[in-house]
């Protein structure tokens, strides 16, 4: 079988530099990419020190970068980032304090604007059918349960 050749720590250096260059990573993501690279556990800790030192890693800065892009691009809600920060190995504090980045007027106004979006393609005439509908989409992108649940009441009666 194959097999890759392994980098030496300069090396892993520069392509994990560049890696977190692109976009803002967390340290699974970057664990994964060593990993991949065959790197030892003792290079993958060397590397991921001298990131942290040179400001190409930085767990908080990910976290705020990630929920500010999938509420305005995916409009998950906050259930819903806070289990995808959990997944990628956040701690609560780092993740608490990213989702305290959403301003709580925008929070409502995407809420609101995404329900009566969402409501509007729903096809079909029954109202605990659409109710259904309405609410299991709001609730798998991480909307809270009470939000949901009120809003569908108000749009559905």
């Amino acid at each position: 079988m194959y097999q890759r050749n392994s980098h030496s720590v300069s090396e892993a250096l520069q392509i994990l530099k560049r890696y977190c260059a692109y976009q803002e990573r967390c340290h699974q993501e970057v664990i994964s990419k060593l990993k991949s690279l065959n790197m030892i556990p003792k290079a993958i800790d060397h590397i991921i020190v001298k990131l942290i030192e040179e400001d190409f890693l930085n767990e908080s800065r990910f976290a705020k970068t990630f929920v500010r892009g999938k509420f305005r691009i995916k409009y998950w809600g906050r259930n819903r980032l806070r289990a995808e920060l959990q997944k990628k190995g956040l701690s609560k504090f780092t993740i608490n304090d990213a989702i305290k980045e959403i301003d709580e007027g925008e929070y409502m106004e995407v809420f609101n604007a995404l329900a009566e979006k969402r409501l509007k393609a729903i096809k079909g005439s029954k109202k605990m059918v659409k109710k259904k509908k309405l609410a299991d989409y709001l609730l798998y992108r991480g909307w809270e349960s009470p939000l949901v649940y009120e809003k569908v009441r108000e749009l559905i009666h």
